[in-house]
């Protein structure tokens, strides 16, 4: 499949008091590109998810957030820190000994200090193997997201061709015409503008000229990069550097069809296949 690089999924699952909490979400990018935003008591688990993420994904700027929140079920029980509390009264005692002005500590101070009040949320080790069930879980709904925005991008893509077929279809059986009109009109005007007609050197100088209008070599690439470009839209994968490569010679013909057609129909087509050819370059830039 073509996948985008553009996606989204979150997902959350609940250990005793505890509620996991994963999210994913990317934009595109020309690399993959990882940034963790991830509580501190669950930070031991980045190795682990970017090695997890980097094994599903190959490129764009990926953000995976990871929190943890206590799931408030009945009222919890304040357990203080005895062994702490006392520690910390002699340690005010003997500040204000040394300095009688200090603010001494108020109950908010000894509440919010760390380690004060007993946390029942599980350890890590406890979380771990949920953690990386979550992570799984939540990856497979993101590659779906993805994969569904890489068809809507493949269908659009697929529309783009046909119309570019389309103006290619038109323009081919046109350029032996417009050779041979041009030719005649070249060599009437050569005719009238030379004063001693050298019949040979005239048909030279039109056969060159008409040479370097001649674009049916560019229309006969520009139909097998689009076989080309089908091609790797059906074999589907990490597609989105070739696609844009592949992009950048389908721009090359167009320009070259414009610069070189002495026909307003044919310079016109070649305007057409730019457009349709910018506006698939800019889908290109959000495939995988």
């Amino acid at each position: 499949m073509i996948y985008s690089m553009t996606g989204f999924a979150a997902q959350s699952r609940e250990l005793g008091a505890a509620s996991l909490h994963l999210e994913l979400r990317s934009v595109n990018s020309r690399y993959l590109d990882i940034s963790f935003r991830i509580a501190d008591e669950l930070r031991q688990a980045e190795p682990a998810l970017r090695e997890l993420i980097s094994g599903r994904l190959s490129r764009g700027k990926i953000e995976c957030r990871l929190g943890v929140q206590n799931v408030e079920r009945a009222p919890r029980e304040f357990a203080l820190d005895t062994a702490l509390l006392t520690q910390l009264a002699e340690a005010q005692n003997t500040v204000r000994e040394r300095f009688p002005d200090a603010r001494p500590l108020t109950v908010a101070d000894l509440l919010s200090w760390p380690g004060m009040l007993a946390d029942d949320n599980p350890d890590f080790a406890e979380m771990q193997p949920l953690i990386i069930e979550l992570a799984r879980a939540t990856l497979d709904e993101f590659v779906a997201s993805r994969a569904r925005e890489g068809q809507k991008l493949v269908d659009m893509v697929r529309e783009r061709i046909a119309r570019m077929r389309e103006l290619v279809s038109v323009a081919t059986p046109r350029m032996p015409a417009i050779v041979a009109e041009y030719r005649e009109r070249l060599t009437r005007k050569l005719h009238e503008a030379l004063t001693s007609s050298d019949e040979e050197r005239i048909i030279q100088e039109v056969v060159i000229y008409a040479q370097r209008i001649d674009v049916a070599e560019e229309l006969s690439r520009m139909s097998a990069h689009l076989d080309e470009l089908e091609r790797i839209l059906t074999n589907g994968g990490a597609a989105g550097k070739r696609l844009d490569f592949l992009m950048q010679e389908l721009n090359r013909e167009a320009n070259t069809l414009g610069s070189k057609s002495p026909a307003a129909d044919i310079t016109s087509i070649a305007m057409e296949l730019k457009v349709q050819i910018e506006q698939i370059r800019e889908q290109v830039q959000n495939i995988e």
